[in-house]
Formats: structure tokens, C-alpha cells, sequence
């Protein structure tokens, strides 16, 4: 059933698996016999604690994630972490990979608490490929290396983590988060908002190694932005985000229903593909992005000029595919396909894309 639904590419909010959808419709107005919708009930109740503690048991299931490192369901979104990472990890400074528009927004929030190194940049050639990181230059004072493990806006992702030289690695993994098996010992702290390819707006996972949590912090960061506020009350400190953290929980399970991260990965890269293949070939779009750093998850696209590019948005929501005007800051065209994204909306976009070739290139 698809109740009109059309295909929405937006880059977040964000498409949700339609059963995910149905299974939330369904018990929208009386949860489990509780007589009353999540959005209503005590954050405090038994009946929330279990969703509460169900979503964490299938994200650590999901990602592998091990005991040593807690999960933490904080209020807000990227903008929120851009601040609580340097507050909470730096001491003496830090180094930043700048590599497109949200980690060059993460560097200047980080500047504000300490000294900030640009280990590598791709900004000569406007983020569309990444610098070598096998041999980076780091800063004896930088606590930590951070990158955006896949930047939203110019279509890169790492396929391969950098030599962080034993610093710990702090990865924003907001627009890849969950399509591909992970790691989680690899980095000190994962965060990611979850508007992108996991539920609604309103929330970030975070994922930290244990021995990060600081307690000695500067008097006057407030509580909430302390992270072992959050995990000394594991996320409950204060009323959360419990609408999220029930739809997020329910992606967890349906991801986990479908072969996990593994079989994600599969999808992603068989759909990628077939976008990506028509872009290569056609003679009136193309992509700006380096063959080998491109993203699954988010794919720009542009066509002979910003003219061009306005019609063809406006020609392709009138046919049903939505919101891929690209990102206000670079323009073009942008196809988000997230985890949720089927295929059949993949190959019904490049048809259309192909027509619209055809009939205007």
C-alpha cells in the first residue's frame, strides 16, 4: 500500500521505511494496550522504559556495538554536537578535516574552545573528491580528529577511516548512519542526527568509548551539555526526545528484520549504481563528485546551467519526484537515497531523468 505516497529525495527530514510507517499508524492512538500513544505517555513509565531500552539493545545488535562504549539519545541535532564535541573532548585542542559545508560548520563551532588545526582540506576544488589522509600532519596538542564521515551536501564519503595516530577518531555520521556494517571500535565517539536515514527530526545517537566521558569539566558548560549527564541517567536525565527515540527504535528492529547492515550495504550499492551509471553516460547531467569518494547516500548532479537545473527540479516534482533541488549553498540537483529509498524509486528517477534528457538536452 502506498497511500499516494510519492518518491521524496530529500536529504532529511527524510524518507522512512513505509512498513515502519504502517506498524507506527497502526498503534498511533493506543500503544500495546496501554491505552494511550507514545506522544502522550510518561517518559517515566515502565511501558516507555522498555521502548527506551529495547531501541538501544537492537542499535548495539545492529552496529555490534560493544559494552564499553554507551548510547546516548540527546535532544537536537548536528548543530547541538558541533558544540558538545569540542566542550566535552577538548583540553588543549583539536584537528578537523574539512571536507564540505557540515564538518567546515563543526570547525568553526570548535574554534570557540580551543585551538583548531586543519589537518587536510578539499576546499581548492569546492568538496567535490577528498584529500589523502593516509599521512596527515597532527598537531602533538589535538585530543582528537574529526571528520564528517559523509558529507550531505557535496556527495563524499570515506571509504577508508585516516591514520588518526592514536588520537581518537570523532565521526559525524548523520547521512550514512546505518547503511553499511561499522566498526565502532575504530572511533572514540560516532554521533548522528537521526533526521536523515533513521526517523524524525528532534534527535542525535551518540556513540562514545567510555574512557572520553569527562567529569572535569569547565564549571560553566551547562548539564545537558555535559555527555555523562546523559550517560549517568542513561538519556533520561530530563524528558527526551520519546517520540523519536520509539520511531528510531522501530527502524532499528526493521533494519535488523532485513538482514542488517550487511544486506544495507548491498541495497545501497546496487541502487547507487544505477544512478550513478546513467549520470556517467549522459551527455546533459552529470556528476561533480571524484568516482572514488562518492557517496551512497546523497548524489548532486547538475545540468548545463542553474536555469537548466530549476527546470528540471520543477519538471521532476510535477512527475512525483521530490526535493531534488540541490542543497541553497551549491545548487544543482540533488538525489538523496536512503536506506529507504527502494530501488523501483532509483530506476523510476533515472527513467524520468533519461525522458527529460531526450526531450530537453
Amino acid at each position: 500500500m502506498h497511500y499516494g505516497r510519492i518518491y521524496n529525495f530529500s536529504a532529511g527530514p527524510a524518507m522512512m521505511p513505509e512498513p515502519v510507517l504502517e506498524e507506527i499508524a497502526a498503534e498511533v492512538l493506543n500503544y500495546h494496550g496501554s491505552g494511550m500513544s507514545v506522544m502522550e505517555m510518561s517518559h517515566r513509565s515502565a511501558v516507555f522504559q522498555e521502548i527506551r531500552d529495547q531501541a538501544e539493545a537492537d542499535l548495539r545488535k545492529l552496529m555490534g556495538i560493544p559494552a564499553h562504549y554507551k548510547v546516548l539519545f540527546i535532544q537536537g541535532g548536528g548543530t547541538v554536537q558541533f558544540a558538545m564535541v569540542p566542550m566535552n573532548l577538548m583540553k588543549t585542542g583539536a584537528a578537523y578535516l574539512e571536507t564540505g559545508a557540515w564538518s567546515k560548520k563543526a570547525l568553526a563551532e570548535a574554534k570557540r574552545y580551543g585551538t583548531v588545526t586543519v589537518a587536510a582540506s578539499s576546499q581548492d576544488r569546492n568538496f567535490s573528491y577528498l584529500p589523502d589522509c593516509s599521512h596527515l600532519t597532527l598537531p602533538p596538542e589535538a585530543d582528537y580528529l574529526y571528520l564528517c564521515e559523509n558529507e550531505t551536501i557535496h556527495g563524499t564519503t570515506f571509504w577508508t577511516l585516516p591514520d588518526a595516530q592514536g588520537r581518537p577518531i570523532v565521526s559525524d555520521q548523520s547521512s550514512m548512519f546505518l547503511s553499511r556494517p561499522c566498526d565502532v571500535e575504530r572511533y572514540g565517539l560516532i554521533w548522528a542526527g537521526v533526521q536523515k536515514n533513521v526517523g524524525p527530526a528532534g534527535m542525535t545517537v551518540v556513540i562514545i568509548r567510555e574512557d572520553l566521558i569527562r567529569r572535569d569539566l569547565d564549571e560553566h558548560i551547562p548539564a545537558y551539555l555535559r555527555y555523562h549527564t546523559h550517560a549517568d541517567h542513561e538519556s533520561m536525565y530530563n524528558t527526551p526526545n520519546c517520540w523519536s527515540i520509539y520511531c528510531c527504535g522501530k527502524v532499528f528492529r526493521y533494519l535488523l528484520n532485513q538482514g542488517g547492515l550487511e544486506e544495507m550495504a548491498r541495497r545501497n550499492q546496487e541502487k547507487a549504481k544505477i544512478l550513478y551509471d546513467f549520470l556517467d553516460a549522459s551527455r546533459f547531467f552529470r556528476c561533480p563528485v571524484a568516482p572514488a569518494d562518492r557517496s551512497l547516500m546523497n548524489v548532486p548532479f547538475v545540468t548545463p546551467s542553474p536555469e537548466e537545473d530549476a527546470k528540471a527540479a520543477a519538471a521532476a516534482k510535477a512527475a512525483g519526484f521530490d526535493n531534488l533541488k540541490g542543497h541553497k549553498s551549491v545548487g544543482g540537483l540533488r538525489a538523496s537515497i536512503y536506506n529507504a529509498m527502494p530501488k523501483a524509486g532509483v530506476e523510476a528517477l533515472v527513467r524520468f531523468l533519461d525522458r527529460y534528457e531526450r526531450e530537453h538536452g
